[in-house]
């Protein structure tokens, strides 16, 4: 009956902070964060502790597959050069600079560990990306980029992960054979969405007279798909990102608009309550994480999570502005390059500033093992838990926070 008491208390706080964030006009997600975090230190608030397994099942599939569903994918087929860079090459690119940073700024950070608490922070959420920048009225493919990079990239950061935790482990790490593993992870993940999509499709149009069976599948059918690759050992979030794309052109060209109207208006409270909960519950962790560190060594992580952020800011911008450039001469070339895929300057910086850690990242971090296969305990383990939520409540209260001043600035020199 307490947990019941406590999923009340947090829907009540959120939704209220929700309506006061609407009327002071503060971004939603922020306001739920400050919320959670000083709910958290009221001494009759109970314990949270997140489980990444129920974050990784029973927050991700539903809210990949409805920012999927919602992306043009005519737009997201146009950004695809800037997309696959920076979900790809940038989430491997940011793990190898934090790496480095940490190794030589933290004391007793070994090169594998490093490389985990890298592959932890390397992608941006994609919850915190489309919750802050919503409605800020960002360019156009701004906006499909960031959604995009968001909808990817947290597969190369679960694969970099993966190769990090068995370096920690003790197993050799190979280039050649993790490439392949990350292309067999990739591919299978796509494939996987892709056969499930058909199948879905086959199934809605035979209940096609059913609005409720065809709602309820397709509200039931992006967890099923994550399971179904994980199962198999492959990526569920490109799979369930398949399987958005997919039931999104389907509902264009298929959908009578009374289905559309009811999908859309389910999918809407759905995804309202489970942006909500998530930056809530972000919130409630940074007290209790705070509790199991010594005093001494509060302040000296703190500052290392404020280094690593700078630091993951600062690879970003540079990425992302040798993208821009790299448009810009692909396109005065004359190769396969169109005029709508390049942003300029303002546009970059905006791409950079938008690029917020959240709850994936505090998932991954929380899923750490306890203990190493030699029974041994996984070293630094609380040490890293509490520098991953550090960077995640700097990089989502402080580019949150100024996220909007910067737009309406950038907007006014347009």
């Amino acid at each position: 009956m307490e947990n019941y008491t406590i999923i009340l208390i947090i829907m009540a706080l959120m939704i209220g902070a929700s309506g006061i964030a609407g009327k002071i006009k503060l971004p939603i997600p922020v306001m739920l964060l400050m919320v959670g975090i000083l709910a958290g230190f009221v001494p009759t608030m109970p314990e949270i502790m997140i489980n990444p397994e129920i974050i990784m099942l029973i927050f991700l599939p539903p809210l990949l597959y409805d920012a999927a569903f919602n992306i043009s994918f005519k737009e997201f087929r146009t950004n695809i050069n800037t997309i696959s860079t920076l979900a790809i090459g940038l989430v491997f690119l940011t793990s190898a600079g934090i790496a480095i940073v940490a190794y030589y700024v933290i004391p007793g950070m070994t090169w594998p560990l490093a490389f985990v608490l890298g592959a932890i922070l390397s992608a941006t959420d994609a919850v915190a990306a489309i919750g802050i920048t919503k409605g800020l009225g960002l360019p156009h493919n701004a906006i499909t980029i960031l959604e995009g990079e968001s909808l990817v990239n947290d597969a190369s950061a679960l694969v970099a992960y993966r190769f990090a935790l068995a370096a920690v482990s003790g197993v050799a790490f190979v280039f050649w054979n993790a490439s392949i593993d990350f292309l067999m992870i990739l591919g299978g993940g796509f494939l996987t969405g892709f056969i499930i999509a058909q199948i879905l499709s086959v199934t809605l149009r035979f209940f096609r007279a059913d609005d409720m069976v065809i709602i309820g599948l397709m509200f039931l059918m992006p967890f099923i798909t994550y399971l179904v690759a994980e199962h198999f050992k492959v990526s569920g979030v490109i799979a369930v990102v398949i399987l958005g794309l997919g039931m999104s052109r389907l509902s264009r060209e298929r959908f009578p608009d009374k289905i559309k109207d009811q999908s859309k208006h389910f999918w809407d409270i759905i995804i309202y309550l489970l942006n909500g909960f998530i930056f809530v519950l972000i919130g409630l962790e940074f007290p209790v994480l705070l509790k199991k560190m010594p005093p001494s060594k509060v302040w000296h992580f703190v500052g290392y999570g404020l280094v690593i952020t700078l630091i993951t800011l600062l690879i970003r911008l540079v990425r992302v502005y040798l993208q821009q450039v790299n448009l810009q001469k692909a396109f005065q070339g004359k190769r396969r390059i169109s005029k709508e895929a390049l942003f300029d300057t303002k546009t970059s910086f905006i791409i950079t500033w938008s690029g917020m850690r959240g709850i994936v990242s505090l998932a991954i971090a929380l899923g750490l093992p306890v203990k190493l296969d030699n029974g041994k305990p996984f070293p630094m383990r609380e040490e890293i838990i509490f520098i991953t939520i550090v960077v995640v409540l700097i990089s989502l209260l402080g580019q949150g926070l100024t996220l909007p001043w910067i737009v309406k600035k950038l907007g006014k020199q347009s």
